[in-house]
């Protein structure tokens, strides 16, 4: 009888409930979207329990596409949007607020309390004192929520970045915890000790109470009883550690760039975690067999994001693949660079401040030369990242492998190939964050047969290679270079 790897993928878009076989090919999925909420200027928030249902729609829906139960399932992975934060009632199991979601910058004011403390919490967390991790996002609900504090010093209240309560309410209440990929994102977990950090929980009024347990991420986690009978969690990462390990990344210099809404860039560094000079975030990839693997992280906020402004507020492109159609129209974008810088700028340049340009424009500037720019931009702001974990990480670069929406544009794969100077290889299974749950649960249940049997049946189907000169190369990123300054003076 065959069975399958069921992967739970919840987004900040989209949920999605994908069947992997033995072979890990991704043989049937459903997906729901899923609403955020703006409700003032920078906050995005969404609805906890509207996630959860989303969950279970998808897996009920993958389950009668492929004429199943819950007896074909070998086990269950999870993964998540990272950092998205809830709090809820121990008793009743419903949410006290709104889901804090990732993007939001609501508590950035009270990340600014905290200024004095942002080498500390860098030295102890890999991660940069910002609104986009979950500890200040905690700090809003508590002070935000009536009675909220008083509840979580009594022990009745539980937090959760979407991982912990998705296995929180598979497991009927049983089980309240997370995965090291996830606790390394909250800004309240030591990544070098592995464990809540008293002093930043002090720091932050966050009471243990609240905190799930750490597990590794590839381990039993619990059971799955919420549709009867009892299905194994045996694989829970965050979304882009479970990308890294889907793309088969299991040595360290090897990198993934995920091309969403933002670009979220990891490199493998090992077994030891190194401290960032230059705005990467350090973060915990995975724990498998006792063996805890780091990576760097960069963040692009702003890249599929772009194509769609094209298209819905600019009205410049029909729909994405539009984009591609139209930068092919002209040889060269002639000068024209774009900032995307519509929520701030990432790694390496952190500042939140700045805001999107056009430079270069004349009187015979396109549409065309706008549609090129912005796609430029993406390899441009990919390439920031990279050069800056080429000088801390010391590894040789050879490929880039890439997953998300955007890889289907082959300009801009062939741009970013160029402008790298590396290959570019696109996996056969573009679904890679719910692959690395997958092969994650898998390892832990025996459904795979460790690492080198993962890479076997790993497959890439298209590669791209460097065709543009090192001087025009030097040529276009000076100019990337001198619009960043440009759009940073401008505030």
């Amino acid at each position: 009888m065959q069975k399958y790897i069921l992967a739970i993928d919840q987004g900040t878009t989209s949920t999605r409930a994908i069947l992997f076989s033995k072979a890990g090919e991704a043989t049937l999925q459903a997906q729901r979207e899923v609403r955020c909420r703006y409700p003032q200027l920078g906050f995005v928030e969404q609805d906890a329990l509207e996630l959860w249902i989303s969950v279970i729609d998808v897996i009920n829906d993958v389950l009668v596409q492929a004429n199943i139960d819950f007896t074909m399932i070998d086990a269950i992975g999870i993964t998540n949007q990272r950092e998205t934060t809830i709090i809820w009632d121990k008793k009743t199991g419903r949410p006290i607020a709104p889901a804090i979601v990732w993007q939001s910058r609501q508590s950035a004011d009270i990340c600014d309390r905290y200024n004095d403390n942002k080498e500390k919490i860098h030295s102890k967390t890999g991660l940069l004192l910002n609104p986009y991790f979950s500890a200040s996002k905690i700090r809003y609900i508590l002070e935000n929520t009536p009675d909220a504090e008083k509840r979580a010093l009594n022990g009745e209240l539980l937090f959760g970045t979407v991982d912990s309560w998705i296995i929180y309410k598979l497991t009927q209440g049983q089980v309240h915890a997370t995965d090291k990929s996830n606790a390394s994102r909250t800004m309240l977990y030591n990544i070098f000790e592995q464990k809540w950090d008293e002093e930043l929980l002090n720091l932050f009024g966050v009471d243990a109470q609240m905190l799930p347990k750490v597990y590794p991420n590839s381990y039993h986690f619990g059971d799955a009883t919420f549709f009867g009978g009892s299905v194994p969690i045996m694989g829970v990462a965050g979304d882009q550690q479970a990308a890294l390990f889907g793309q088969t990344c299991f040595a360290p210099g090897d990198i993934k760039n995920t091309y969403g809404t933002g670009c979220f860039m990891l490199m493998n560094i090992g077994e030891k975690p190194i401290l960032s000079k230059h705005g990467l975030l350090t973060t915990i990839a995975w724990e498998i067999d006792g063996k805890t693997i780091y990576a760097f992280e960069g963040s692009v906020f702003v890249a599929g994001a772009a194509v769609q402004w094209l298209r819905d507020e600019m009205k410049l492109i029909k729909d994405a693949p539009d984009s591609e159609r139209s930068a092919q129209m002209i040889n060269d974008s002639e000068g024209v660079y774009f900032v995307p810088a519509f929520v701030g700028l990432g790694t390496p340049y952190w500042d939140d401040d700045v805001r999107g340009a056009f430079f270069g424009l004349t009187r015979a500037t396109t549409k065309y030369h706008i549609v090129r720019a912005t796609l430029e931009a993406i390899a441009f702001q990919s390439k920031d990242v990279i050069e800056v974990m080429r000088k801390e990480a010391k590894c040789p670069l050879l490929n880039l492998r890439v997953d998300g929406g955007a890889t289907a544009n082959n300009y801009l794969m062939q741009f970013q190939s160029d402008i790298l100077n590396v290959n570019i290889q696109k996996p056969v299974v573009l679904e890679t964050t719910a692959l690395g749950v997958a092969y994650l649960a898998g390892l832990a249940s025996g459904f795979y047969q460790g690492l080198s049997h993962i890479e076997k049946i790993h497959h890439y189907a298209k590669e791209f290679k460097p065709l543009m000169s090192k001087e025009e190369v030097n040529h276009r990123y000076q100019g990337w270079k001198k619009a960043i300054k440009a759009a940073r003076i401008f505030k």
